[in-house]
């Protein structure tokens, strides 16, 4: 089973260079990722939960627990964690403003070697933030897997400056030439994804 193709085929990526989505940070982009549908599909589901465990064991053997990281890799996170028969936590965003206030949800045991999750990779801020709670916390965090990434360079400079190694199942690379394989997107379009990917901090469409 190719990822790529089964992240079109369920819809979880789409492609529209000539009407961009607005994401949350404000970026316009005509790339649009949601791995979160994944988990309405079993076989689908169950790829990316073996496939990250498969990823986890041959990079970061050494991982005593898993750490999802809120919202969208909570779900993941749980599955992969319950293959491996690890124990698991999720880190949320900011801390819970009502309760123990925690940032930090479930218990890991003292001086667990962490390997976190995500679902999606864009700049990597909100990634890297679980990354310095888990740390504050007093655990290793030996690495990071995640289903997908832009591979923007602000994202690998900022994993390089953390020193936290990643390792995705799929990649924009991957996903662009299969879309133009099934004939999803043409040639002319991959030419504006590519303009946007270089900058999409200042792209308009």
């Amino acid at each position: 089973m190719d990822f790529a193709s089964k992240l079109l085929e369920i819809k979880a990526i789409k492609l529209q260079p000539k009407n961009p989505f607005t994401w949350a940070s404000g970026w316009k982009s005509p790339f649009y990722c949601d791995n979160r549908k994944t988990l309405s599909f079993p076989e689908v589901r169950s790829y990316v939960k073996l496939e990250l465990v498969h990823t986890i064991l041959a990079n970061f053997p050494e991982a005593t627990a898993v750490a999802g990281v809120a919202t969208g890799a909570i779900a993941q996170g749980a599955l992969v964690a319950d293959a491996l028969c690890l124990p698991f936590c999720y880190v949320r965003s900011k801390p819970k403003d009502h309760g123990m206030g925690n940032l930090i949800e479930g218990q890991l045991p003292a001086g667990s070697k962490v390997v976190v999750v995500e679902d999606l990779i864009s700049t990597g801020g909100s990634s890297l933030k679980a990354v310095e709670a888990l740390r504050q916390a007093g655990f290793e965090v030996v690495g990071m897997v995640a289903s997908y990434t832009y591979g923007f360079p602000i994202a690998e400079e900022a994993f390089a400056n953390a020193q936290v190694k990643l390792v995705t199942l799929t990649d924009y690379e991957h996903v662009v030439s299969k879309a133009v394989e099934i004939g999803y997107i043409g040639n002319e379009d991959v030419e504006t994804l590519n303009r946007w990917r270089k900058d999409p901090a200042h792209y308009e469409g």
